[in-house]
């Protein structure tokens, strides 16, 4: 729901230091496995134990970097891959910070945690399987920004979730409760995409075949 007003911010800057990046022989790609390495450092921070403050650091380097590399193909060159291999890591993170908070206090945290990936998965598979339809039609947008694929708008998005990240981290005892919140949510964004899926998508013939897809 704010990425939109996010990128709009945060764009400036962002692509002024992929191009200086880029102009010192970085890639784009190496820079998306930097922010996971960096998020994964967060998550194994959390696992351990550790002060939840402590994961802080990586995670808010992790996501910047996340930002610049798109930067950083606009400087050079994008590829379908970049694309591919950004929100490949983008999911990786988003589903190792979660189990981190399981791991963490399997009793306290085990069934909010499973109920968030859960929920989490049903996202995903509404945002990509959208994505997925919308590049057949031809579609584009730019509403969050330049993108390899087509994002589609939702109640809670990238920005709500760093935004949760940040929160349970700063809070780890809220884990269960935030994260039982969230996820609910998380399903609403999934149920009001298919929502929208089934309007803008179902234009078949009257006639047509419901067993082919």
């Amino acid at each position: 729901m704010l990425d939109g007003a996010m990128r709009r911010l945060i764009d400036p800057a962002l692509n002024r230091g992929g191009r200086w990046l880029a102009a010192r022989g970085a890639t784009a790609d190496g820079i998306t496995l930097l922010g996971l390495g960096f998020g994964l450092l967060a998550a194994a921070a959390l696992a351990a134990g550790l002060p939840g403050w402590l994961a802080l650091l990586p995670l808010v380097v992790g996501r910047v970097l996340d930002g610049l590399d798109g930067a950083v193909a606009r400087a050079t060159f994008k590829t379908d891959f970049g694309g591919y291999f950004d929100i490949f890591c983008d999911f990786v993170f988003y589903a190792a910070i979660p189990l981190a908070f399981v791991m963490r206090d399997p009793a306290e945290n085990a069934v909010a945690g499973a109920f968030l990936l859960a929920a989490f998965y049903a996202n995903a598979a509404s945002f990509l399987g959208y994505a997925i339809i919308a590049a057949k039609r031809g579609m584009t947008t730019t509403q969050q920004g330049e993108k390899s694929l087509y994002y589609a708008v939702g109640l809670l998005e990238g920005t709500e979730t760093i935004a949760f990240f940040v929160l349970i981290c700063l809070f780890p005892g809220l884990f269960a409760p935030a994260a039982l919140i969230f996820g609910g949510l998380c399903l609403v964004t999934a149920a009001a995409r298919v929502v929208l899926a089934r309007r803008v998508f179902f234009d078949a013939p009257s006639g047509a075949e419901h067993g082919t897809r």
